[in-house]
């Protein structure tokens, strides 16, 4: 368990990996290794992948196109989408335009 926390060295796994080195009995704290699993599964494996694809979509903040290029975007959106396991329709039609960067909406935007 210690060689596994060992590799866990940025973002989410390293606050996660200081958090059980600090926690009283550290990694003596699990009494084996299915305790450490079910323990780190808990931590970064979603409970409902599809609430939380459509809880990304739904946030502006959490989710745009930012500074991904147009297909990355389509490509991140696409995958969102179906994990989701929304149909197509006006209102993610809507969603689509609503997060797209302004740069390019005003483009869009002036050819109509």
């Amino acid at each position: 368990i210690a060689w596994m926390l060992s590799y866990m060295k940025a973002g989410q796994a390293s606050t996660y990996a200081l958090h059980v080195l600090q926690r009283p009995g550290g990694v003596g704290s699990f009494t084996d290794w299915a305790a450490f699993e079910k323990d780190f599964q808990a931590e970064f494996f979603l409970i409902d992948p599809a609430k939380s694809a459509a809880l990304a979509l739904r946030n502006r903040e959490q989710y745009g196109q930012g500074k991904q290029t147009l297909d990355e975007y389509i490509d991140s959106f696409q995958v969102l989408v179906e994990q989701a396991a929304y149909s197509y329709g006006l209102q993610l039609c809507l969603t689509f335009q609503d997060d797209l960067h302004p740069a390019l909406m005003e483009r869009i935007d002036s050819l109509t």
